[in-house]
């Protein structure tokens, strides 16, 4: 299984060793999100910087959405639009993203640039179980991935 991983807020006045791990995360900015596999090394990192991200269980059939409407190749060419047909099928890369995460998938982007939600966020300083938009959403990131792409 997978992590969605999305970036909400800033990190002006940040901690450096949260900046470092939102780097090692590859959220850049805000509105950047990732797949990762879940593991205890990513739980760790997902705690550090739960204060700037919101995180669930990623579905199949998000991933895949994600990666055709969102997911760019190392190049810069959109996935799927090379017209010669080669590389990889989105049924197969949204597999392996799946189960291995997407820093593992060969000639992929390791994230997704995203548009604000549509609706906008709730509040970007409180948990999620609070009314906010940060920390641990459960299955809720599936929908919120579809109104950010």
């Amino acid at each position: 299984m997978a992590w969605i991983v999305i970036r909400v807020r800033g990190t002006l006045h940040a901690r450096r060793d949260i900046t470092e791990t939102l780097r090692y995360l590859h959220l850049t900015r805000p509105n950047h999100a990732t797949v990762i596999p879940e593991s205890a090394d990513y739980r760790g990192m997902l705690h550090k910087v739960q204060g700037y991200v919101t995180w669930g269980e990623a579905d199949a059939e998000t991933v895949r959405w994600l990666l055709k409407e969102r997911g760019v190749a190392m190049d810069g060419a959109k996935l799927g639009a090379s017209s010669d047909g080669s590389g990889l099928p989105i049924d197969d890369l949204a597999g392996t993203v799946i189960a291995e995460g997407l820093d593992s998938v060969p000639g992929v982007r390791p994230l997704f640039r995203l548009k604000a939600p549509k609706g906008g966020w709730r509040s970007t300083k409180k948990p999620f179980r609070q009314g906010g938009a940060l920390g641990y959403r459960g299955a809720a990131v599936n929908d919120l991935a579809r109104r950010m792409a």
